[in-house]
């Protein structure tokens, strides 16, 4: 069985993705962000093996899936975080 190499890729990218999925799910908005960036190294990495083997529907998934996690990206920036937090109202102590 003689394995073409460009399959091995399939398991860093599997790996990357699970790992950017924890990330993501972290209450630290420094994690989230790491877990975006994975996420987006994961879409990379998805797209060159599925772009090898002819995978269009996987390939044409991991563009939408950048997208999204671009968004994510930019949402969990800490300008972002300051944005959303002066958009919040005030809470009043007295309730």
């Amino acid at each position: 069985m003689d394995a073409d190499p460009i399959d091995l890729l399939q398991w860093p990218a599997m790996a990357v993705t699970v790992l950017a999925a924890w990330l993501v799910a972290s209450n630290s908005q420094r994690r989230r962000g790491y877990g975006f960036w994975a996420f987006l190294l994961s879409n990379a990495l998805w797209v060159a093996w599925g772009w090898y083997r002819h995978a269009w529907a996987l390939v044409a998934l991991q563009f939408c899936l950048a997208a999204m996690n671009l968004r994510g990206v930019r949402k969990t920036e800490p300008a972002a975080a300051e944005e959303v937090a002066a958009d919040q109202p005030a809470v009043d102590a007295k309730g």
